[in-house]
């Protein structure tokens, strides 16, 4: 029964991979004609027969931002299947991981994390800081990890994405598309099903802290069981989704929403349109074509672990850049690590308001303070408070990186409207100022 099993998922994926190795008359037909909310690329695909029932600018590179951990988390289960690693296994924190900029779970240099937390970090709050600190104790560095990420990538079909973080931080050179995004999602249900419920993770609670996951489909649309979000002011809102009905399954991959709630509603108006017309019969061995030789996950390098020393666990300065999950604007992306070498291994946010600027290389956000001006149960209501503040106070947080924060408050997602990188002497400079142009405002350690 389990070979049975096994052979059908194997068939599965090998349809929806051949279909998604190239773009269909059918699908490019239709890319104008989607008739949902306006987004930068976007494919849907029928799971049971490897359909391609819709594809919109589907082969166009861009940057993937948190979808990116969707790779980090495939060449770990990789290592968990191989039982390199297990779930309790705990990774060690260099200061790095800790350095990486928000959303983060606020973990310390030489403070350690078991891989079932940091993978559910990854999922629910996506944690920049977890995802370093995978990369490192997997891979010794987060350059070598990002190789082997690109390297599998390249393994599985992915071959417009090259990955230079764990993360998916800002860099220039990190560059994906929806297809690929699609060939990843599918590898993920196939090759791993042991590992791939926890997508479906919608709280996590890590030192007596709750987490939302930010996949609200996971909240409000019937059968989804993952996969991730992701933002970053230059990819836009990002969405992998599967989901079931029935015996139907459709995978749908949106990039460049303007915002998270607009993404959101595109990716269920795809969904919506598109079960209506998918298959119910699951592939059977005999429809297996010979031809097609089932591609298994790629092999594991050797676990390198990171630096350990002391200098190695020093606090760092973080760096200037924006959380690629939490609706923040993000700083220019970092120097481009190398280019990956062949191994044999196993990968908008409209800113606030007009007025809102990009962070430059001189942003802030290393700072032990923050400057908050309002907390809201709508994430849209904290971006447009963001903006406006900004834009009336625009010579007062020049060089201030404006982010939202997401806490939970009883069963209620909040959301925290702040400026980061600020001396303490200078967040009540700040504060004053804003009170002047009755703005209200509170200085808040940076978490």
């Amino acid at each position: 029964m389990n070979v049975q099993r096994g052979a059908r998922a194997a068939l599965a994926l090998a349809l929806v991979l051949a279909a998604l190795a190239a773009p269909s008359a059918e699908a490019a037909s239709r890319r104008s004609k989607s008739g949902t909310p306006k987004i930068a690329a976007s494919i849907v695909v029928d799971m049971n027969t490897g359909t391609i029932l819709h594809s919109e600018a589907a082969e166009q590179p861009r940057p993937p931002a948190s979808l990116t951990k969707m790779m980090t988390l495939y060449v770990l289960f990789g290592y968990l299947r191989a039982g390199k690693i297990t779930p309790d296994t705990e990774l060690v924190v260099t200061s790095h991981a800790a350095s990486q900029a928000p959303t983060k779970l606020g973990l310390k240099p030489g403070a350690k994390i078991k891989v079932t937390d940091a993978a559910k970090a990854l999922v629910t709050q996506s944690a920049n800081d977890a995802a370093a600190t995978i990369a490192e104790n997997l891979g010794g560095t987060e350059e070598n990890f990002a190789r082997l990420m690109t390297e599998t990538g390249r393994r599985i079909g992915m071959t417009n994405t090259v990955f230079r973080n764990a993360s998916g931080l800002p860099n220039d050179e990190q560059m994906s598309t929806a297809r690929d995004m699609a060939i990843l999602s599918a590898h993920l249900i196939h090759d791993y099903p042991e590992y791939y419920t926890v997508f479906e993770t919608r709280y996590f609670t890590f030192k007596g802290r709750k987490y939302r996951n930010h996949n609200k489909l996971l909240f409000g649309y019937k059968g989804t069981d993952g996969i991730k979000t992701g933002y970053t002011r230059a990819s836009g809102f990002n969405l992998a989704a599967s989901a079931h009905r029935g015996n139907k399954h459709l995978l749908a991959v949106v990039l460049g929403g303007r915002t998270g709630s607009q993404r959101d509603v595109a990716t269920r108006a795809l969904l919506d349109k598109h079960f209506a017309k998918a298959s119910e019969t699951k592939p059977t061995d005999e429809q297996r074509v010979a031809s097609f030789v089932g591609a298994p996950p790629p092999p594991l390098p050797a676990i390198k672990k990171p630096d350990l020393t002391l200098a190695s666990m020093a606090p760092a300065p973080s760096p200037a850049a924006s959380p690629a999950e939490g609706d923040n604007d993000p700083a220019p992306a970092a120097a481009p690590a190398p280019a990956p070498q062949p191994q044999p291994v196993l990968a908008a946010l409209t800113s606030p308001s007009p007025a809102a600027k990009p962070a430059t290389a001189s942003t802030r956000v290393d700072g032990a303070y923050n400057v908050q001006v309002g907390a809201f149960t709508s994430q849209a209501e904290a971006e447009n408070r963001l903006g406006m503040v900004q834009q009336r106070a625009l010579d007062v947080l020049k060089g201030h990186l404006p982010f939202t924060a997401s806490f939970m408050k009883g069963d209620q997602e909040w959301y925290r409207a702040r400026f980061a990188g600020f001396s303490q002497d200078d967040a009540e400079a700040a504060c004053a100022a804003l009170k002047k142009l009755s703005l209200d405002c509170a200085i808040m350690l940076a978490e």
